[in-house]
């Protein structure tokens, strides 16, 4: 492989400070991304409590694709890493090349069958007529865009599987940069640019995935070597997407399902009305950055646990599992102190409503509380990939969402309103956390019967 002074070696450095080395450039990166995204919410927010609910009723359908992508990504960078902890550069390159091809082809097809039941899906989440033409603008150029995903989800996920997250980092950093930008230029205007409302956010966001596309697709082939500028043959082709599937698709199943759960959430919480939405959309893109550090790890402890369990090193895994686990509990306490303290003020800035701005800060006030916990549930779902057991994972993620998670919070949500819906889904996230995390315990103390498995 190209010698790349960004790279740490995963099989050989320090566990801790390997991961933090990996982890803080995707810190960087995830916070401007992170960032700009509640840029672009506040700038939404500036047209009023109805394309704010818009906006907030596309989050989970967006999500869905997305997590899509993110799934094939986690099989990708599974696979690749593996290839690279054994020292075949050669197959890693083919399973790079053939998750692109894929990726593209699937986040078409879906897009387009989004496209053509917009109306009928965003209806079932719980949206009113009058809120569906602000829809359609922000969705109608966000599916015809949505193909450039595979640049920063994928591309990224191979960069990662190799050891380098700074690259990853500058990609979203300077997307996430352009975004913010492009969004009060095409929401308001600016000179001959006319004022596009919602719709202008949806085009700054495409802009931005084709900067990242370009930009990713520019550093695997001519910097890293890491993908083929050709067609490769369709044996090759066949068989590396073959071995993305088998831990993409479960994992891209287990990942959308998370967007699932924010649906019928959404759904559960329009029986509220508009503004109740509006503060759920809000309170969604806060924890986007209270979990950034959290969102980090779960980047970075894959390709680490992967290329040393390729290489038979698997006491670096159950280290590096624990440590990060403990870092993320101590970490997350920090971060609900200083949200519950501010949440008032964070509520006057994106609400231009008092009864926004209160359900705002009563979504600070109870869910952050878990975000700790739920740290528990991301790395351990992502320690499980890494391993190559995706259906582990799945079933975890079935269990989280509509075992724990939904139903604790309907519950709440029938005996004491908004706020029950709120302590109820903190109570599922406590209970899957301690389900999670005696599991991996439990199937990492079988180390030898792995190894002997999958050497």
């Amino acid at each position: 492989m190209t010698n790349n002074t960004k790279q740490v070696d995963l099989l050989e450095d320090p566990v801790a400070n390997t991961l933090k080395r990996m982890t803080i450039p995707m810190i960087y990166g995830m916070v401007l991304l992170m960032t700009f995204n509640l840029v672009d919410t506040f700038f939404v927010s500036l047209l009023g409590t109805q394309p704010l609910a818009a906006i907030s009723f596309t989050f989970p359908v967006t999500f869905t694709v997305i997590s899509l992508t993110i799934g094939l990504g986690i099989g990708t960078s599974a696979v690749i890493a593996k290839y690279l902890g054994r020292k075949d550069h050669e197959s890693a390159k083919d399973a790079a090349t053939a998750a692109l091809y894929l990726a593209a082809i699937v986040v078409a097809a879906i897009s387009f069958v989004g496209y053509l039941v917009t109306d009928e899906l965003f209806m079932l989440l719980g949206a009113q007529a009058s809120v569906l033409p602000l829809i359609h603008q922000y969705m109608d150029i966000w599916y015809v865009g949505s193909v450039c995903l595979i640049g920063p989800m994928i591309g990224n996920a191979i960069l990662r599987a190799s050891g380098d997250t700074k690259t990853p980092s500058i990609i979203m950093g300077s997307a996430g940069l352009i975004n913010a930008i492009l969004d009060p230029i095409f929401i308001f205007g600016v000179g001959p640019i006319p004022a596009m409302g919602i719709q202008g956010a949806a085009i700054a966001t495409l802009v931005s995935w084709i900067f990242g596309l370009v930009f990713v697709f520019y550093v695997l082939t001519t910097k890293l070597n890491l993908i083929h500028t050709s067609f490769i043959p369709s044996k090759q082709l066949l068989s590396a997407c073959r071995n993305i599937l088998k831990i993409g698709l479960p994992a891209a199943g287990a990942n959308m399902l998370t967007p699932i759960a924010a649906a019928i959430m959404t759904a559960i919480v329009a029986g509220y009305g508009e503004s109740a939405v509006a503060a759920f959309g809000v309170g969604s893109r806060i924890e986007s950055i209270a979990c950034l550090v959290l969102l980090a790890l779960s980047m970075t402890l894959p390709p680490f646990i992967s290329q040393n369990f390729g290489a038979g090193q698997l006491s670096r895994v159950e280290q590096a599992y624990k440590s990060t686990i403990k870092f993320v509990l101590a970490w997350q306490i920090l971060i609900y102190i200083i949200l519950a303290v501010s949440a008032p003020w964070i509520a006057s800035i994106f609400a231009k409503e008092q009864a926004v701005a209160e359900l705002i800060t009563l979504f600070i006030w109870i869910l952050p509380l878990g975000y700790g916990l739920q740290g528990v549930i991301i790395l351990t779902n992502s320690s499980f990939n890494a391993l190559h057991k995706p259906m582990v994972a799945l079933v975890l993620s079935v269990i989280r969402l509509f075992v724990c998670y939904i139903p604790l919070a309907f519950i709440g949500s029938y005996f004491y309103g908004l706020t029950g819906l709120f302590i109820g889904a903190l109570v599922g996230i406590l209970v899957m956390a301690m389900i999670s995390y005696r599991l991996f315990i439990k199937q990492f103390s079988n180390d030898n019967c792995l190894l002997q498995e999958h050497t």
